[in-house]
């Protein structure tokens, strides 16, 4: 069989920022893709059509195109709501929210929605493809905690394969605006690494007792003082804001840190992963794409199967 006449479907990831569009065979190899830094919050309905219909035009026989993340949202395409936790794939696929753009057929994933061991609620959007996606081929533990670091960071406590709860963190976001402009922005000169000053950082604030937004401002304290070069700022800064999350993450799970899946990006897992050793507690990394590719055909197969 040809590789133009192997059956394939699309799957998208749409974020608020970012566009990726993947091409998975039925067999799970993906056999293309295209990424660009066109997410839904820049973007009108009609351009939102026009990225989509370029991807079919290059795609035009898949069997079937889906569609995660933002797009799902209140700001997207189309409200998917969310999928109430405990959840599982089965629940996921069960309702996926079909909507009609342009002339294409689109199956929304929906978010999930949990409330945290501490009661609070807390919703993610495009995550729980990866995830149940990693949980259906194997790649994750059905029972312990997962983590997807980025600019909302997922800690994803799982049982038995199914979610039962997560919590989410803005560590990436609060990282990216504060180095980009404000008072902090002065203080930083290069990118963050996980040498002396971001271990500094991250037991500050994992071990100090002292909160975040006091921590912040004494980071620039220290390059005035002379107590951190700038070139450092990022690191100590990065690693303030990984140790506060890393703290929350224990008090909801105390066992959580000793054996962590980490999904998502190298450069950001690195130093997760690195935060975790210092802590006592162990990782190992899984690219996002592979996450991602694998939900998509995880959630085809379980709609199908429950057609």
């Amino acid at each position: 069989m040809s590789e133009a006449a192997t059956p394939y479907i699309i799957g998208i990831n749409w974020g608020s920022t970012n566009f990726r569009a993947f091409r998975i065979g039925h067999d799970g190899q993906v056999t293309g893709a295209i990424e660009q830094p066109r997410g839904i919050a820049g973007l009108e309905r009609a351009q939102m059509q026009a990225l989509l219909e370029d991807v079919v035009a290059q795609w035009p026989q898949a069997t079937r195109i889906y569609a995660s993340g933002m797009v799902g949202s209140n700001i997207g395409w189309s409200d998917a709501g969310y999928v109430e936790c405990p959840a599982t794939l089965d629940a996921l696929a069960g309702q996926l929210h079909p909507v009609q753009i342009g002339a294409h057929a689109v199956a929304i994933v929906p978010g999930l929605a949990c409330r945290r061991p501490d009661g609070a609620p807390d919703i993610m959007r495009g995550e729980e493809t990866e995830l149940l996606g990693l949980v259906a081929a194997g790649a994750v533990p059905d029972t312990g905690v997962v983590a997807l670091p980025g600019t909302h960071s997922k800690w994803v406590q799982l049982e038995g394969g199914t979610v039962v709860a997560f919590m989410t963190a803005m560590s990436g976001e609060i990282f990216d605006r504060l180095t980009a402009a404000g008072l902090l922005a002065s203080v930083v000169d290069g990118p963050a690494h996980d040498g002396a000053a971001f271990i500094d950082g991250l037991h500050a604030a994992h071990d100090g007792g002292i909160g975040l937004g006091t921590l912040l401002f004494g980071a620039r304290a220290k390059v005035i003082r002379g107590d951190l070069p700038r070139r450092d700022g990022a690191a100590y800064l990065r690693g303030l804001l990984i140790g506060a999350e890393l703290s929350d993450v224990r008090r909801q799970w105390p066992k959580a840190l000793h054996a962590v899946p980490l999904v998502g990006a190298a450069p950001v897992c690195a130093l997760y992963a690195r935060a975790l050793i210092e802590l006592g507690g162990g990782s190992r990394s899984i690219a996002s794409q592979d996450a991602s590719t694998r939900g998509f055909l995880a959630l085809h197969q379980a709609a199908g199967a429950l057609a």
